[in-house]
């Protein structure tokens, strides 16, 4: 046996056997935009995911914020520690139902690459200043990174990902309606997208309640024990751990909390999805596609006291005044770098200026601001506002 042909063989062996009938696999895929050869040794998916981690946006991801922003502390998630979160419950879900691991991880790992400075603060800002000019929505945003917005490679534009990872993209959400975003027409709004993108959202959320409740509690914004009064999902697992580590320090046995609570979602998630799988008999990505709803999700009862500690984690955390102070600047800094860019075009860098006669003023400032990282529009708006400040 050639090299060659022993490579092609393990990954192949890699991809399929393991997978059920209903897992989505590479080569059973409708391609990429632009035909490329196929790799020796990785899946078509596997080539994705590199792409998008080795992507710009992917990278600006360390520097932009999650709940708090990034010069608040070192130790506090930011959207790049949490997209690597989520690919985390996200393999294990795949793995546990039997999905492409390596689909789901790509599609963890690209969802939150439109995200603006400033959490969704700057999503809404950047949204309110678009309202007559095509909005903005940072799932659209991550779509149009990948198809359009980054530079790398000779042969085509965009990163040139397979079909199944753009259209997760654009549907991990819910339905993609083309009215609203007129891109979605590409992606058979028809369709149900393959079971590893359905259950990318509810990933997401499990991913960022569980590092958001420990944030919450390193910064002191949060009391365990508050919490645990409130909140049952937190309280069972909080009194367990005292339980079991009496003698252990406090940030341990918030530790431990966590480790259970993570476990529960993660562990309903699992076998409410795998009865909704048996229930709906599909034996196929093409049955899959055609169901009436998703069948990935969280059990009736774990997604009601789900809900409870998300509507807690609002009130508490995301509206506390220290966080609202910060969304405060934040709100002022987009919207004057916004009003300035338009006031003065050669502001923007050249590169980007030059894109004003095909996409229009508004999207180039759009585009470029919300690529900016927390850090980098903080220094550009003192850039342009402090007269001492060097340009």
């Amino acid at each position: 046996m050639r090299p060659d042909e022993k490579l092609e063989l393990e990954r192949g062996r890699s991809e399929d056997a393991p997978l059920a009938p209903y897992a989505m696999r590479a080569s059973q895929g409708r391609g990429r935009r632009y035909p490329e050869p196929e790799h020796p040794f990785r899946s078509p998916f596997e080539r994705d995911r590199d792409r998008i981690i080795h992507s710009r946006a992917f990278r600006r991801l360390e520097y932009k914020t999650q709940v708090f922003v990034n010069h608040e502390g070192d130790h506090f998630r930011t959207r790049l520690t949490h997209s690597i979160e989520v690919s985390q419950v996200a393999r294990t879900v795949a793995a546990a139902l039997d999905l492409n691991t390596v689909m789901a991880e790509a599609l963890a790992l690209s969802h939150d690459l439109g995200h603006t400075p400033f959490g969704h603060l700057g999503e809404e800002v950047l949204d309110g200043l678009m309202k007559d000019h095509g909005g903005f929505n940072h799932n659209r945003q991550s779509l149009r990174i990948v198809e359009h917005l980054e530079d790398r490679y000779p042969d085509f534009v965009g990163l040139n990902l397979t079909y199944e990872i753009r259209e997760g993209i654009a549907k991990h959400s819910g339905p993609c309606d083309p009215r609203i975003a007129p891109e979605y027409a590409d992606y058979h709004p028809e369709e149900r997208p393959p079971l590893e993108a359905q259950m990318i959202d509810i990933a997401d959320e499990i991913a960022y309640q569980h590092h958001d409740v420990d944030d919450g509690i390193e910064s002191g914004l949060l009391d365990p024990k508050v919490l645990a009064h409130d909140i049952p999902l937190w309280g069972g697992c909080y009194e367990e751990a005292l339980r079991r580590y009496p003698k252990a320090s406090p940030r341990q046995q918030v530790t431990a909390a966590l480790r259970g609570m993570i476990d529960h979602l993660v562990t309903d998630l699992v076998v409410t999805s795998r009865a909704a799988i048996e229930k709906s008999g599909v034996t196929s990505v093409d049955e899959v596609r055609r169901l009436s709803a998703p069948i990935t999700g969280l059990s009736p009862e774990m997604a009601r006291v789900n809900r409870e500690l998300k509507r807690y984690l609002m009130r508490n955390l995301y509206q506390h005044h220290h966080i609202e102070r910060m969304k405060d600047k934040a709100r002022r800094i987009m919207s004057a770098l916004f009003e300035r860019y338009l006031d003065n075009e050669h502001l923007l860098p050249k590169e980007h200026r030059e894109k004003i006669a095909t996409l229009g003023q508004y999207r180039v400032i759009c585009d470029y601001i919300a690529g900016m990282t927390d850090r980098y529009a903080m220094d550009e708006h003192r850039r342009l506002f402090e007269p001492y400040e060097r340009v």
